[in-house]
């Protein structure tokens, strides 16, 4: 298995296209300065090390515990470390046999090992492959040659006959670790802390949770034979007992009350419920163990909660709802905080953000790494599917055995966003990216059965699922009242339908240059701002320019130093769209960089690239230096920014059936309240004057608030009587996560999203427990328009991947596939 330094996501030759060539017999040498071993038929990493000062093309052989054993022998090394760098093929490597041992001296090690190194490339870079080898003088073994029959490589190769039909996420997690679950028994939580009854679920989910941190046997995969430690799927031998796996995936369906029942979980530790342990079996090793792990974390029983900000205010209204006042003490690091860890460990919870352990890595007196905390909860653990992201680093160097990962979608895009929970939770040899992909991804993406059967072994083993939702059409696990979902297709006036038709055309033309001259992602920025105006256009006309031209690359670009009004023009296409990812870490961008080729990322991204001896654009491959490089202005403070509709007279389309859908609603019912989702702050700010025109009240929730802000709006939002507000406007990505907007009932979604399982976050912040009436869902998309094709591409995925298994590297947001473009843009 290839790897390297680099903290890259998959590569190309990493994708589901890529298939096993065959293999090549090389040598690990070196093994004598080493301390890493191997035992036979042991699969092991391939580990690229340009920066080795003896040789550039250096690849280094680890074990599954990331020891190293030796590294490639120089020859070969020259002729594989360009594929791997260019990407042209993925390496995986099997040690056949044990190696030999000195009967003069048997202590010592060899001078070399013989391996098989199994080389997958796409058809396209097949040639390319073959060739390198040739003139490296290296013999590809294929699969239709004698001795690949006889070789561990036939154990790896694809089945073409076997292919598994993909399932999607609830039907994996309902196929495993049902005989596991029933074995635990349901939890009351201690009465002095928690006030409130727990439904059933909620007792079997405690009584889950408790006996998973009191586990004391061995991980999932590992055996013990003849005294020593065996991991099955990877064949690594140790005679150092592996540490149980205290911890895994809460992954029960968005609304099921998972924060009340981990409250529950931290409220049984604090009152010392942790006594009777579920399972132990009161062995002296178990015991002797129990001691000295108590002992190493020095009486501490703080519990560490990570978050995004606009989750802070549900776990503020959860504890104040359920525990007794005082009960449980809580800290907010977040904003100003202290630096003292003496004085955290003082509390019972600290909660904090993604973003502030992301700011606090590099800072080595940050009490966050001190801190070895006795629990770490990640919540909304699916922020951090990019494993190279900084946060997602800050969180995995967090110390604790105990290690929660709580989502309600564990997998959005692919199967790989489940590689950096394993990360984050240590579960080796998962979370090992070669081994990850070797094991689960590769397999899983060509639709072997093994990777099927070995992601339901995994998922059945370490998480929890329980869905609203019965199969057979049962009731509820909470009775919650129904919630129905309405599509309903807006007809542009004349008007509208004649400037959407003009830009839709001018896009066409545009895109379809792009596609003609094989530049689509050379202009990736520019077409994702085209795809974005024509979906604003649907919203309403004054959110566009007045031609597509307005946002192609032009030669003025190279002087754009000295022309800060595009700069301007272009950050605010940033923040009006709220859809730009930095394409390198794949969050949304921390002190947004434009270059000089019109690409967007984050500052510390990008010029990590500027490092590299030649540094050139990620996206376009243009050379970048510094000078090219142009900070985003700052979006103008909230409370002087100019509201758009001001000087908009006209209501468009689509803001004109809103309103008719909200009035039905308040004929009906003068106090019912309605959530209105746009992923475009623009079009909330919008939509103000409209609505309290026609005499509502309206809060508004974004990504620009302070979580204090929003939490504030919230809690207004839930006032009722008269004088109350009945209308939430709310960005997708500020309010689709982690609250609770439970006195709603009507549910309207101005723009539809890429991942249909964003916007069925969105709605279950109002389809959760605590929902006494039936909830009414609008989907409101324009007739005739890119927003009907955002929906066919929806139902694409989910008839692919039925939301859980898309094939890796198709995420519309950062790198869009030519044929979902084609459909996207109606060629």
């Amino acid at each position: 298995m290839s790897g390297s330094d680099s903290d890259s996501e998959p590569s190309t030759a990493d994708s589901s296209e890529a298939h096993l060539m065959g293999f090549i017999i090389a040598n690990i040498v070196g093994l004598r300065y080493y301390t890493g071993t191997v035992s036979g038929r042991e699969l092991v990493v391939l580990s690229r090390q340009p920066l080795n000062p003896y040789d550039s093309n250096a690849i280094a052989v680890l074990n599954m515990r990331q020891a190293q054993v030796g590294h490639l022998e120089r020859s070969v090394a020259a002729t594989l470390a360009p594929l791997l760098d260019s990407h042209f093929a993925l390496a995986e490597a099997i040690v056949p046999k044990p190696p030999g041992r000195n009967p003069k001296n048997p202590n010592a090690k060899p001078y070399r090992l013989p391996c098989q190194i199994h080389l997958f490339a796409r058809p396209e870079a097949e040639e390319i492959v073959r060739v390198a080898l040739e003139e490296g003088g290296l013999q590809l073994i294929q699969p239709n040659d004698h001795e690949f029959g006889l070789s561990q490589a036939n154990i790896v190769a694809e089945d073409k006959n076997k292919k598994e039909k993909k399932r999607d996420l609830d039907k994996i997690f309902a196929l495993v670790g049902n005989d596991e679950r029933g074995k635990v028994s349901p939890m009351e939580p201690p009465k002095d802390v928690i006030v409130s009854e727990l439904f059933q679920h909620q007792k079997e989910g405690l009584g889950w949770l408790f006996s998973r941190e009191k586990l004391y046997d061995l991980p999932p995969f590992w055996e013990e034979k003849d005294g020593a430690y065996v991991n099955v799927l990877t064949n690594y031998t140790t005679q150092e007992q592996p540490q149980p796996l205290k911890g895994g995936i809460f992954a029960d369906d968005m609304g099921l009350g998972k924060t009340l029942t981990l409250l529950s979980l931290i409220a049984t530790t604090k009152t010392g419920g942790e006594s009777s342990v579920v399972g132990d079996r009161n062995s002296s090793k178990k015991k002797r163990k129990r001691t000295n792990e108590d002992a190493g974390v020095s009486g501490s029983k703080v519990t560490l909660v990570v978050c995004p900000p606009s989750v802070f205010s549900s776990w503020i209204t959860q504890l104040e709802e359920h525990t007794q006042p005082g009960s449980l003490k809580v800290y907010l690091y977040h904003g100003d905080r202290t630096k003292d860890k003496r004085q955290l460990l003082k509390f019972d919870i600290v909660l904090t953000t993604y973003s502030t352990l992301s700011t606090e890595f590099s800072d080595p007196n940050s009490p966050m790494k001190e801190i070895e905390w006795y629990r770490v909860i990640l919540d909304e653990a699916h922020v951090i599917k990019n494993s190279a992201a900084q946060q997602t680093k800050a969180v995995v160097a967090l110390k604790s055995e105990r290690r929660w990962v709580v989502t309600g979608t564990p997998i959005q895009n692919s199967s790989f966003d489940l590689f950096s929970l394993m990360l984050f939770l240590r579960f080796q040899p998962f979370s090992i990216k070669s081994y990850w992909q070797s094991l689960i991804q590769r397999p899983l993406a060509q639709g072997s059965a093994s990777g099927l059967s070995r992601l339901q072994a995994l998922l059945g083993a370490i998480s929890l699922r329980r869905t609203k939702d019965v199969p057979d059409g049962g009731e509820s696990l909470v009775g919650l009242p129904p919630k129905t979902v309405e599509t309903w297709l807006v007809e542009l006036s004349a008007e509208e339908r004649e400037c959407y038709d003009k830009m839709e055309s001018e896009a066409q033309s545009t895109v379809r240059e792009f596609l003609d001259s094989d530049t689509v992602l050379r202009n990736y920025s520019t077409v994702l701002h085209i795809i974005l105006h024509l979906r604003q256009i649907c919203d309403d006309v004054a959110l566009c320019p007045p031609d597509i031209k307005s946002l192609l690359p032009s030669n003025a670009l190279e002087d754009v130093s000295n022309n800060p009004v595009l700069l301007k023009k272009l950050a605010s296409l940033i923040e009006d769209g709220d859809d730009f990812d930095c394409p390198i870490c794949l969050s949304p961008p921390i002190k947004t960089i434009i270059t000089r080729c019109t690409h967007i990322f984050c500052q510390t991204c990008i010029l990590k690239v500027l490092k590299n001896p030649i540094s050139r654009c990620p996206i376009c491959r243009q050379a970048l230096s510094k000078a090219d490089l142009f900070l985003a202005p700052d979006p103008p403070p909230d409370e002087v920014e100019s509201n758009p509709s001001a000087n908009n007279q006209t209501i468009s389309s689509k803001v004109a059936t809103l309103l008719k859908f909200l009035q039905e609603s308040k004929k009906q019912d003068q106090f019912i309240k309605s959530v209105v989702f746009s992923q475009f702050r623009k079009m909330l700010l919008l939509l103000e004057a409209p609505l309290k025109a026609a005499g509502f009240g309206v809060l508004r929730l974004d990504g620009t608030m302070t979580a204090k802000k929003r939490s504030e709006v919230i809690k207004e939002f839930s006032r009722t009587g008269p004088g109350a507000p009945t209308i939430l406007l709310a960005s997708l990505k500020a309010a689709g996560t982690g609250i609770n907007l439970t006195a709603a009932s009507r549910v309207y979604l101005m723009e539809p999203w890429w991942n249909p399982g964003v916007e069925e976050q969105a709605m279950d912040r109002v389809h959760r427990i605590g929902q006494q009436q039936e909830v009414k869902v609008v989907r409101l998309i324009v007739r005739n328009s890119i927003e009907e094709r955002i929906l066919e591409l929806q139902e694409k995925k989910m008839k692919l991947a039925g939301g859980a298994f898309r094939r890796q590297g198709t995420d519309e947001q950062k790198r869009m596939r030519i044929e979902d473009l084609h459909v996207m843009m109606g060629l």
